[in-house]
C-alpha cells in the first residue's frame, strides 16, 4: 500500500479487500500514561458511528410491522413536545430532515468556537445514562426550521429514534440493539459502557491541552452512557461484524439495506443512518464519528468486498486517510466531510 500512515496516528487501521488483509495495524496507545498499547481488539468509543446502529434498529422495527416510516412522534412519545412538531415522521428523523431543535448544533457551535464539552457546564455529564436523561437539553428550543424543509445533521433526531425504539419495544434502546443487531452479527465486544464501569482492554480518549502541552482524558466532556445519537464502543472486528451481517441479511432484509444505503436527502449524501458518496459511479456508504479526541470511520464498497476503518483515541485525521486511502483504489475523487484537525 502507498499510502503512509501518520507517525502521529493513534489507534487503528483496517483494509480488507476481496478476502485479502492490505494493512491491520495498531498504533501507539491506548492509555497513556501506563504505556499500554492499542492492539488490533481493543475496543474503542465511536461517538456518533452509533447512528447507523439506531437507524438499523428502527429499519428492523419497521420491517417488522410495529412501526412505519411516516409515524409521527406526536403518536409515538410520552411527553409533552411543547414547540416541538408532533408531525415530525420516523423518516424525517432517520434523514436529518425533521428541523426538531437540536441540542448541539455543530454548524453553530463550530461558528463560536464551542466545545462539546460546554454543553455539561448546565446539565451534567454523569448524569446522562439513558436517552430520556438527554430530553431538558432540547425540549425548551424552538424548531430549526419546518419539517421536511431540508437536510441539516441532527443529534436531538438520533435521540429522539431511540426514545422511540425503548416505547415501541419495552426494552432499553441498548438492550434491544444487543438482542437485535450486535448479537446476530456475533458483536460480542460491541456495548453501550457507562464511562465510570468500562470494562477491561478499553482504549481511553486523549484531548490535546495546547495550553499545557500534555493530555487529558475525555471523561468530564461526554455523557456518561450512549444515547441514540452516538456512544457505542466496539472494535475493528465488530465493525466487520456489523457490515458483513447488514449485507448477509442477518438483520434486515436486502430490500431495506437497497433503501439504506440509497440517498434519501436532495443532497444524495445521505441515506438511513449512512453517509453516501459517489465513487466508481456508484453510492458507496460509510459510517463516522467525531468528538473531541474521537475520529471513527468505516467505509464499505459491496461491488469490490473493499472495507476500511480507521480509528483514533486522539482525534486524528480519519478522513484525509480515508482520501488517500481511497485514491489508490479509485483513483481521484471529489473531496468530503472533513472536519480537519
Amino acid at each position: 500500500m502507498r499510502t503512509k500512515i501518520p507517525d502521529s496516528y493513534n489507534g487503528v487501521v483496517s483494509i480488507k479487500r476481496k478476502g485479502e488483509i492490505i494493512l491491520e495495524e495498531a498504533f501507539d496507545y491506548a492509555d497513556l500514561p501506563n504505556k499500554r498499547l492499542n492492539r488490533l481488539d481493543t475496543i474503542f468509543v465511536t461517538a456518533s458511528a452509533g447512528k447507523v446502529f439506531t437507524a438499523t434498529g428502527v429499519l428492523k422495527l419497521i420491517e417488522q410491522g410495529k412501526l412505519g416510516l411516516e409515524s409521527e412522534i406526536g403518536d409515538l412519545l410520552n411527553f409533552d413536545l411543547k414547540q416541538i412538531d408532533p408531525r415530525i415522521t420516523v423518516r424525517q428523523l432517520l434523514t436529518h430532515t425533521s428541523g426538531i431543535p437540536d441540542y448541539w448544533n455543530e454548524a453553530e457551535m463550530d461558528a463560536v468556537g464551542a466545545h462539546y464539552s460546554d454543553l455539561f457546564r448546565a446539565f451534567p455529564c454523569y448524569n446522562i445514562r439513558k436517552n430520556s436523561d438527554m430530553i431538558p437539553l432540547f425540549i425548551d428550543l424552538p424548531m430549526l426550521y419546518p419539517r421536511g424543509e431540508k437536510f441539516h445533521y441532527n443529534q436531538t433526531g438520533y435521540v429522539t429514534l431511540g426514545l422511540i425504539i425503548e416505547l415501541v419495544t419495552g426494552l432499553m434502546f441498548d438492550e434491544y440493539l444487543i438482542r437485535e443487531i450486535f448479537t446476530p452479527c456475533g458483536m460480542e465486544h460491541t456495548l453501550y459502557h457507562e464511562y465510570d464501569r468500562l470494562p477491561a482492554n478499553c482504549a481511553n480518549v486523549y484531548i490535546y491541552d495546547k495550553d499545557r502541552g500534555d493530555y487529558y482524558t475525555n471523561i468530564y466532556s461526554s455523557g456518561a452512557k450512549g444515547t441514540g445519537d452516538g456512544g457505542a464502543f466496539t472494535t475493528i472486528g465488530d465493525i466487520e461484524r456489523f457490515w458483513r451481517g447488514l449485507y448477509g441479511g442477518e438483520i434486515i432484509s436486502r430490500e431495506t439495506l437497497r433503501q439504506m444505503t440509497s440517498p434519501q436527502v436532495a443532497a444524495k449524501c445521505y441515506g438511513y443512518g449512512l453517509w453516501m458518496e459517489e465513487l466508481a459511479g456508484r453510492n458507496i456508504p460509510h459510517f463516522e464519528g467525531c468528538e473531541e479526541g474521537i475520529s471513527f470511520l468505516s467505509t464499505y464498497d459491496e461491488a469490490d468486498d473493499l472495507l476500511i476503518t480507521l480509528i483514533s483515541n486522539k482525534g486524528d485525521n480519519v478522513w484525509n486517510l480515508n482520501r488517500e486511502i481511497l485514491r489508490e483504489f479509485y483513483g481521484e475523487i471529489s473531496p468530503y466531510f472533513d472536519f480537519g484537525e
